[in-house]
C-alpha cells in the first residue's frame, strides 16, 4: 500500500529537521529524545509517531537496535555489526539488519587488545564513526554467534568431509566439523566456524544435488544474495493493483496494429511498436512511429510494498533455466505484459522521423493499447524475408512499414556512427525437464536490429522531453575510454605494427575505422575487437549526463523495460509528473523523496544491474561445463583470450566457457612474459602464445560447479629437459606460481 504524505501541524519538525537532528545527534535518536529536543507535547508525541512510520516506508530512515533511527543509507552510531572477513590483525564487519538499496558499508574495527579477539561470524555491539571516506567500529560488547556462510559442495577425503567453495576466488577447501545431515556430493550453505588458522565449516542448509536441473541459477542466486521470493504482503499487493481499472483519459490506440516482436519464450512483453508513413507535407518521406511500454508506474506506486521491492532487486535476472524477477508475476507475465489482443496500459511514445532517420518530434501520453500480435524475432524475419509458411496480413500492415521506417532510423545510425562491435552471445537451449540440449552463439538477425533502434528512439526522446521540462532524469551514462586504457590498447595494436594515435579525439567512430583497417579476414581481428571492448568503461545509471560514448549520443536514458528495469520505472514517473499525464498523475509520479535521492538511486541500480550481470555470466559458464564435462579428454578448437605470466586462458570455439593451461605444462624449457604484447614466448624453440591465437587444446577438467575449464596443449606435459653446457637440467615449478618464467616489463 503506497502513503500519502500527512500536512505536518505548526508544533512538528519537518522530515529535513529530523533528518539533520539524527544524523548530526552525538547518541542514538530515538522518538523520546527526537520529542523532546524539539519540545514536543503529549499530542505531538502522537502525530510524531506517525510521521516517522511514513519516513520509514519513504525510504528516508531505518530503525536502529533500542527503536533508535538512522539516516536511511548510513550506520546507526550504536548498532550491532557481524564480522565478515579479517584484514591481517583487523576485523572487517558490516551491519547485521541493512535495509538500503546499496551494498552494506565495511567498517574496519578497531579494538582495545592489539591481538584481536574477533573472527568472521562473531557478532559485536559497537559505537561507530566515519572517518575519512570509510566507516571504523569500536566495540562496547559481544554478542551471542552469527554466521558467515558459504556456498560449496561436499566432497570426501578418506574419512573426512571437505567442502569446495562454488567460488573461483576462494583457493582453499574447507575442513566440515558438522554436515548437518549432508553428505558428498551435496550443495551446501555453510557457517565458518572457529579463528584463523584452525578454521572450519558448519553446514547450515542443505541445498541438494548441484548437477540437477534448475540447480546452476541457484547458486547464482545463493552467491549474489539475489532475492528471488516475494514476501506474501508483496504479491497480495501486486494482485491488488493487478484489479485497478485503466482509467479514463487514456490515448486509445487500439484501432492501430501495434505489435511486440520478442524472443519465442518470452513471458513479459514490455515493449510493441509501429510505424506508418507520414502524410505530412513538411516531411516527405518520412515516417511516423508509436513505441507502445508497459504503463508499470500506474500499478508500482512511490512508498508501496511493490516499489520497495522493485527497488531492492534493482532489475530482473534472466538465466537459462529461470528468470528472477523484479515485479511479481501477477505484473511482470500478467497485466502489465502486453499480451495480443487483450486491452493494456501502455506509455505511448509518439515519434516523427525525417527520411534521414533524425528525431524531428516527440511526445509522451498514457495509452490504451491492444497489441495485433505477439511476433517472435525468428517469424517477424521470415516474414519479411518472404520464407514464412504463412505470411499473413500483419506482413503488409505492420511489418513492412516498420522496416522502411527502420532504413530511415539506419541511415541516421550511421550517419552518428556508434561503436560497432559485433560480438555473439552464447545461447543456452534446454529441454523440459531442464537438461542441456546445445550451448551455441545466439543468432543476430534483422528483426532483432530493428527493435533495437525502435527502442533507442524512444530512449533518446525520454531523455530529450524531460530535458525540456528540466525535471528529473535518471540518464544511462557511458564515458569515454580513459588514457590509460588507450595507452594500453595502443600498446597491444603495436604488436600487430597497427598504429593508434593517442592525440586524436576518440570517438566511437575512431574504433571502428581501426576494425575496418584491419579487415574482416585478418586473423587477428576477433582479440582486436575484445581489446576494444576492454577498453570502454563500464555504463552506469545517473542523474548528471555524461553522453553515451557506445551509441555516440548526447542524452540517452533508459524508457522501455519498466518491467525489468528500475531505472526506466523512474524515468515513466518523471515523465508523468513532467508533463501532467493521467489517469492518477499525482499518485504515479516522481516522489519528492525520490527526486533528492536521484544519486543513491542511480548508484544503487548501477550495482544491482552489475551483480545481475555477473550472475548470468558465471551460471552461463556452469552451463557449458556442464556440457563439455562429456567430453573430457577430447581435442577442442580454441581461441587464445588471455596471457599472464602463469599461463594462458582459451574459449572454446562457438561454445565459450574460460579453460586455464598453467605455463608449467607448456614445456620445460623456460617462457618470457612480455607484458606489453601480451605474449608467452619460449626462449629456446620460439613458441608464442598471444590473445587471439588459435589452436587446438585438450580439455583435461570441466567443472560445472564452478564453471571452470583446464586445458593442456594436445601432446600432453612436454618433460623434455633443456641442456645447458652439455648437462641436463629440470626446471622446477607449481601450479600456479611456475619457476620457469621471466617478466618482461611493459614496453612504452
Amino acid at each position: 500500500m503506497w502513503t500519502m504524505k500527512r500536512r505536518l501541524p505548526p508544533g512538528l519538525p519537518s522530515r529535513q529537521q529530523i533528518l539533520d537532528f539524527i544524523t548530526q545527534s552525538e547518541t542514538p535518536a530515538g522518538k523520546r529524545e527526537i520529542a523532546k529536543a524539539f519540545g514536543l507535547t503529549a499530542q505531538d508525541k502522537i502525530l510524531l509517531k506517525a510521521l516517522l512510520r511514513d519516513m520509514a516506508d519513504e525510504g528516508l530512515i531505518d530503525s536502529a537496535p533500542g527503536r533508535a533511527f538512522h539516516k536511511m543509507g548510513g550506520v546507526p552510531k550504536v548498532t550491532v555489526l557481524r564480522i565478515v572477513d579479517v584484514d591481517g590483525d583487523q576485523p572487517v564487519a558490516v551491519p547485521e539488519n541493512w535495509q538500503a538499496e546499496t551494498p552494506p558499508p565495511r567498517l574496519r574495527v578497531v579494538e582495545r587488545s592489539r591481538r584481536s579477539a574477533l573472527g568472521p561470524g562473531d557478532r559485536i555491539l559497537a559505537r561507530t564513526e566515519e572517518k575519512g571516506a570509510g566507516w571504523i567500529a569500536h566495540p562496547m560488547k559481544k554478542l551471542a554467534r552469527g554466521e558467515e556462510l558459504v556456498l560449496g559442495v561436499l566432497h570426501a577425503e578418506g574419512d573426512r568431509l571437505w567442502l569446495k567453495p562454488v567460488d573461483k576466488r576462494e583457493k582453499r577447501d574447507w575442513p566440515v566439523s558438522d554436515a548437518g545431515g549432508a553428505g558428498p556430493g551435496d550443495l551446501v550453505l555453510a557457517e565458518k566456524a572457529g579463528r584463523p588458522p584452525r578454521m572450519t565449516v558448519k553446514v547450515s542448509e542443505k541445498l541438494g544435488d548441484p548437477f540437477a536441473p534448475r540447480s546452476f541459477s541457484l547458486i547464482a542466486i545463493h552467491k549474489h544474495n539475489i532475492p528471488n521470493a516475494f514476501a506474501e504482503e508483496t504479491i497480495k499487493e501486486a494482485e491488488r493493483v493487478a484489479k485497478l481499472p485503466l482509467g479514463e483519459g487514456r490515448e486509445d490506440l487500439r484501432h492501430l496494429p501495434i505489435v511486440a516482436i520478442d524472443p519465442a519464450d518470452a513471458r513479459d512483453h514490455d515493449d510493441a511498436v509501429w510505424a506508418t508513413p507520414d502524410d505530412d507535407p513538411a516531411n516527405i518521406g518520412g515516417f511516423r512511429a508509436i513505441v507502445a511500454i508497459a504503463d508499470v508506474s500506474f500499478y508500482v506506486r512511490p512508498g508501496g510494498r511493490l516499489d520497495r521491492e522493485a527497488r531492492k532487486r534493482g532489475n530482473s535476472v534472466y538465466f537459462p533455466d529461470r528468470v528472477v524477477p523484479m515485479l511479481p508475476e501477477t505484473l511482470s507475465a500478467d497485466m502489465c505484459s502486453l499480451k495480443a489482443g487483450q486491452d493494456r496500459a501502455a506509455m505511448a511514445c509518439h515519434l516523427t522521423i525525417g527520411k534521414d532517420g533524425k528525431l524531428l518530434a516527440w511526445r509522451f501520453t498514457r495509452a490504451l493499447v491492444r497489441i495485433a500480435a505477439n511476433i517472435a524475432y525468428e517469424d517477424a524475419q521470415a516474414a519479411i524475408d518472404g520464407t514464412a509458411n504463412e505470411p499473413g496480413a500483419l506482413t503488409e500492415s505492420a511489418l513492412k512499414p516498420l522496416w522502411a521506417c527502420w532504413a530511415a532510423l539506419g541511415r541516421a545510425r550511421d550517419a552518428r556512427a556508434p561503436l560497432d562491435l559485433d560480438l555473439p552471445e552464447r545461447r543456452v537451449v534446454l529441454d523440459e525437464k531442464g537438461r542441456i540440449l546445445s550451448v551455441a552463439p545466439r543468432e543476430r538477425l534483422d528483426a532483432h536490429r530493428l527493435i533495437e533502434d525502435y527502442m533507442i528512439a524512444a530512449n533518446v526522446a525520454a531523455a530529450k522531453a524531460l530535458e525540456a521540462k528540466k525535471a528529473d532524469v535518471m540518464y544511462r551514462d557511458h564515458e569515454p575510454p580513459s588514457r590509460e586504457k588507450l595507452i594500453a590498447l595502443k600498446d597491444y595494436l603495436k604488436t600487430f605494427e597497427i598504429e593508434f594515435a593517442l592525440g586524436q579525439v576518440v570517438r566511437p567512430a575512431t574504433f571502428n575505422q581501426l576494425l575496418t583497417r584491419i579487415g574482416e579476414d585478418a586473423d587477428f581481428r576477433p582479440q582486436v575487437m575484445e581489446q576494444v571492448l576492454r577498453s570502454q568503461t563500464q555504463a552506469y545509471y545517473a542523474p548528471r549526463n555524461v553522453g553515451h560514448f557506445g551509441l555516440a549520443l548526447g542524452s540517452y536514458a533508459h524508457f522501455t523495460s519498466p518491467i525489468r528495469r528500475y531505472a526506466d520505472l523512474i524515468v515513466h514517473r518523471s515523465l508523468v509528473g513532467a508533463y501532467g499525464l493521467d489517469p492518477d498523475m499525482k499518485a504515479t509520479r516522481l516522489a519528492a523523496e525520490d527526486s533528492t535521492r536521484m544519486e543513491q538511486l542511480g548508484t544503487a541500480i548501477s550495482q544491482a544491474e552489475r551483480r545481475a550481470m555477473e550472475a548470468e555470466r558465471e551460471t552461463i559458464d556452469r552451463y557449458v561445463a556442464a556440457y563439455l564435462a562429456a567430453h573430457v579428454g577430447e581435442l577442442m578448437d580454441t581461441r587464445i583470450t588471455g596471457v599472464q605470466s602463469f599461463g594462458f586462458f582459451a574459449t572454446v570455439v562457438g561454445l565459450g566457457g574460460d579453460g586455464l593451461v598453467p605455463v608449467s605444462t607448456l614445456g620445460a624449457e623456460r617462457f618470457r612474459y612480455d607484458e606489453g604484447a601480451q605474449a608467452l614466448e619460449g626462449e629456446e624453440s620460439g613458441d608464442r602464445y598471444v590473445p587471439g591465437q588459435k589452436l587446438q587444446l585438450r580439455l583435461v577438467e570441466a567443472n560445472p560447479i564452478s564453471g571452470s575449464l583446464r586445458f593442456e596443449l594436445p601432446e600432453g606435459v612436454n618433460h623434455l629437459p633443456l641442456r645447458r653446457g652439455g648437462k641436463d637440467r629440470k626446471v622446477m615449478g607449481r601450479r600456479g606460481r611456475p619457476g620457469n618464467i621471466r617478466h618482461q616489463g611493459r614496453r612504452r
